[in-house]
């Protein structure tokens, strides 16, 4: 599996508080290992966004991100409001 970040991903987390960057690498971690891990709540997101799934960093914060066979992309990240 190979990961990469989109621009407006790298924008957006750079904006995040260091406690949440802090968290979405431990997240990066378990998702890399499993990503349906059930601590991820890995779900489809297609209604709002096609092709895309989510996974929970925080109570609050989502990360986007949108699979081509073996090349996650992480498109966006924010709260759940932020995105939806």
């Amino acid at each position: 599996m190979v990961v990469s970040f989109h621009k407006n991903f790298k924008k957006q987390f750079n904006k995040l508080p260091p406690k949440v960057q802090k968290q979405f690498f431990k997240r990066l971690k378990v998702f890399i290992e499993d990503k349906f891990d059930p601590v991820l709540n890995n779900h489809s997101v297609s209604t709002a966004y096609p092709k895309w799934r989510s996974i929970n960093i925080t109570g609050d914060y989502r990360a986007l991100f949108e699979e081509k066979d073996d090349l996650i992309i992480f498109m966006i990240i924010g709260t759940h409001s932020e995105l939806y």
